[in-house]
């Protein structure tokens, strides 16, 4: 019987790799950051994710997608991962994972929410908590190859104490616009209320539909349905909005 042939490439990042924990980083009240080295990494795009796999001594095995929140930078692969007190494979990563120990990954996955460094057209990010980790990487692959290509990013977190990356954001990168927007609580004698974001932060926040920009959307369910509507309501093609979703 014939069999089909698997590529390479595609092989590879079908495979499990064994990866071990380098440096962890606090991020948040609820998030870290976790730096791993990856033997024989075969490289991913900005907004990629992996699988991860935790198997105990038992025998017992479990896995969970996580976005990639690193440019790509030879075999070294950083997730960040926000803690829920109801996971199974979170609050290990997030609490109990320290530098030297092992978990397994496979990928890169996906293909249709990338940035690609040669696309010169505008892009509009939505992040809402940790989908903001996808659109992290590629705001700091945009950092490492120099691209002059224009980023504007609205952030929606519950609250100032929840919110990742936000030394480095606050830094800023010329070219890149970011907007606050805080559900829960603000911060002190912050502009606008806490609450959802609407029409008028996204009109406000982004470009304009005729600056025909690529949209990229990744949060919860609600956040991203909620965004891509409010996107196509104002205007924007929906071929040119993307989306990513968790939960």
């Amino acid at each position: 019987m014939a069999r089909a042939t698997v590529p390479r490439r595609l092989g590879e990042r079908l495979c499990w790799r064994t990866a071990r924990l380098t440096r962890r980083e606090d991020e948040s009240s609820l998030a870290r950051t976790l730096v791993l080295d990856v033997p024989g990494w075969p490289g991913h795009q900005a907004g990629q994710h992996v699988d991860v796999r935790l198997t105990a001594e038992d025998g017992y095995s479990t896995q969970r997608s996580y976005s990639v929140a690193s440019a790509p930078d030879g075999e070294t692969v950083e997730l960040t991962v926000q803690r829920t007190d109801d996971g199974e494979v979170s609050p290990y990563l997030t609490d109990e994972l320290t530098v030297g120990d092992l978990v397994e990954l496979r990928g890169p996955v996906g293909g249709w929410f990338v940035w690609r460094p040669e696309q010169k057209e505008p892009v509009f990010l939505l992040a809402g908590g940790s989908g903001l980790v996808p659109l992290m990487a590629m705001i700091r692959m945009r950092r490492a190859v120099g691209s002059r290509t224009p980023f504007r990013l609205i952030y929606s977190a519950r609250s100032p104490e929840t919110q990742l990356f936000t030394s480095e954001l606050r830094r800023g990168d010329p070219g890149l616009d970011t907007t606050y927007v805080y559900t829960r609580s603000s911060p002190p004698q912050w502009p606008r209320p806490a609450g959802r974001i609407d029409a008028s932060v996204v009109s406000g926040g982004g470009w304009p539909p005729d600056f025909e920009p690529t949209c990229y959307v990744c949060g919860s369910t609600d956040f991203v349905e909620t965004a891509a509507g409010l996107l196509v309501a104002l205007g924007h093609h929906p071929g040119r909005v993307r989306t990513e979703r968790f939960g």
